[in-house]
C-alpha cells in the first residue's frame, strides 16, 4: 500500500477508536476502579478483538460472520455478561483507595478474554470494519504486506489511545482519597460498565 493510502486509513481509524464508545467506558471504568496496571489485560484483550475483526474482514469472511450471526450474537452477550459482572465488583467495592496487591489467580486471564468477548460483539466495532474499513482500503487487492502494514498501524494505534485513557483515569483515580469520593467514584465506575453493557446488548 502506498503512503497516503496508510496515512488515510490511520486517520480514519485513529478517529473511530479515540471516539467514545463501551469499550473505552469500561476500560476507563475498570482503570478507576482498579488502577492502570490491573486494566492492562483488558486493554489487550479490545486490542486482540480488533485484530480478529481486521483478520476476518481482509480474509473476506462477511459473508460467513453472517451466516453465524447467532455465535457472534452469544459472543455479545457473554460480553456484556462480564460486564455485568465487573459492574457489580465496582460498585460493591469498598470505599477506599485500593493498595497495590498482586492480581488474584487467572484475573489477567478473565479480564483479557472479556476484552476480546466486548470487542467482538461491539457494534462500533462491526460497523467500522465492516462498513467503514472497505471505503478505506481495496480489501480485494490486499496483498500479505499489505495486511501486515495495515495491522502493524492498528496494533500502535489502538494500544496507545487506549493506554492514554487508561492512565487518565489511573491519575483521576490518584487525586481522590477519601472514603466519600471513592464511594463515588466506584458507584460511576459500576453505572457506566452496567450502561456500556446495556448499550451493546440493544444494539443490532
Amino acid at each position: 500500500m502506498d503512503i497516503s493510502s496508510l496515512a488515510l486509513f490511520a486517520g480514519v481509524y485513529f478517529l473511530a477508536v479515540a471516539s467514545p464508545g463501551p469499550a473505552i467506558a469500561a476500560l476507563v471504568a475498570r482503570s478507576l476502579s482498579s488502577g492502570f496496571r490491573r486494566s492492562l489485560p483488558f486493554l489487550a484483550g479490545i486490542v486482540a478483538g480488533d485484530l480478529v475483526w481486521f483478520t476476518l474482514t481482509a480474509l473476506g469472511l462477511s459473508v460467513l460472520m453472517q451466516s453465524f450471526h447467532g455465535v457472534f450474537v452469544a459472543i455479545k452477550y457473554a460480553g456484556c455478561a462480564y460486564l455485568v459482572f465487573l459492574a457489580y465488583k465496582a460498585w460493591t467495592a469498598p470505599a477506599e483507595v485500593p493498595k497495590p496487591s498482586p492480581a488474584a489467580r487467572g484475573e489477567g486471564l478473565r479480564l483479557f478474554l472479556g476484552g476480546i468477548a466486548l470487542t467482538l460483539g461491539n457494534p462500533k466495532v462491526m460497523v467500522f470494519f465492516l462498513s467503514i474499513l472497505p471505503l478505506v482500503i481495496d480489501l480485494n487487492a490486499m496483498s500479505t504486506l499489505a495486511f501486515v502494514e495495515v495491522a502493524a498501524l492498528i496494533a500502535p494505534i489502538i494500544t496507545g489511545t487506549l493506554m492514554a485513557y487508561a492512565y487518565a483515569a489511573d491519575r483521576a483515580r490518584r487525586l481522590v482519597a477519601s472514603p466519600r469520593a471513592m464511594r463515588w467514584i466506584n458507584r460511576t465506575t459500576g453505572g457506566v460498565m452496567a450502561g456500556a453493557a446495556a448499550a451493546i446488548a440493544t444494539r443490532s
